[in-house]
């Protein structure tokens, strides 16, 4: 009678957790998350995770050629100072930086650190610029510039208008004053559709070998579309050599979003770039 008892009450309980069990199952599956493009997992008939299949395609692996260096330089730029120059090209036509590291090191003639720099910047696709940095201090002489570009983040750009940012009317004088030694001057032409926060202009001085002589940059403000503006550099010292060929290029940063000025329109709103 007791065993009878115990293998009854045994069925019951077996039945009852089989019920329950059905219930949970009948809940999870009505409850249960649907998968989506954002659950970071692969389901669904994905390529990978969240990507391919129903969803957004994959990014296509990069395989990118390195930024190469055509020229770097030093120059004395004041009492134990040194200005660097490096002259980069990017080889891909379909792959831009908005993002790359960049430092210089001038070393001595044994081979010691005497100074360096670091930097970032970003470079369009088959782009050519410059690097420049001004000022860095050293007791001792250099007889070395080592440049170094690294962790290049890269984006692939199938369409692209580079910005018409040109430069008109090129001078370079020398001053006969306490002022500084010599100048150069521009005209700079926003000849594209939009407006700038900021505009960087680099200035290479070079002799009639084409051997770099100087260096200067200098940065503009709020630069509106069709706006010309004159600018003026000043080199404080004298440095040797003479000034046959001035190479003077601007540049805006057109991966940064916030470098784009908002335009206000009648209608009460900013137009968006």
């Amino acid at each position: 009678m007791k065993t009878s008892r115990n293998a009854k009450r045994l069925t019951i309980a077996t039945v009852y957790l089989i019920l329950v069990s059905l219930i949970g199952w009948v809940f999870y599956v009505v409850l249960k998350p649907k998968p989506t493009c954002f659950d970071g997992k692969q389901n669904q008939g994905e390529e990978k995770i969240d990507c391919g299949g129903p969803c957004r395609p994959c990014a296509k692996e990069i395989n990118a050629q390195n930024l190469e260096i055509a020229e770097k330089a030093f120059v004395h730029g004041g009492p134990q100072k040194y200005d660097v120059m490096a002259k980069i090209s990017n080889p891909n036509d379909q792959y831009g930086s908005p993002e790359f590291s960049y430092e210089f090191i001038l070393k001595g003639s044994q081979g010691n650190i005497l100074a360096k720099r670091e930097g970032k910047s970003f470079i369009l696709p088959s782009e050519t610029k410059y690097l420049i940095e001004t000022n860095l201090e050293t007791e001792q002489n250099p007889t070395v510039l080592e440049a170094v570009v690294s962790n290049c983040r890269w984006e692939t750009f199938f369409t692209y208008k580079k910005p018409q940012l040109n430069i008109y009317n090129k001078r370079y004088n020398l001053i006969s004053s306490p002022a500084g030694f010599s100048e150069a001057f521009g005209l700079l032409v926003n000849e594209s559709e939009f407006d700038f926060n900021r505009v960087k202009i680099n200035v290479v001085l070079r002799d009639a070998s084409g051997n770099p002589l100087s260096f200067n940059s200098t940065e503009m403000r709020t630069v509106t579309s069709r706006e010309e503006r004159d600018f003026r550099l000043v080199w404080p010292i004298s440095f040797p050599g003479e000034v046959r060929k001035v190479e003077m290029e601007a540049e805006a940063d057109v991966y940064d979003s916030q470098n784009f000025i908002k335009r206000y329109l009648k209608e009460g709103r900013f137009q968006e770039y």
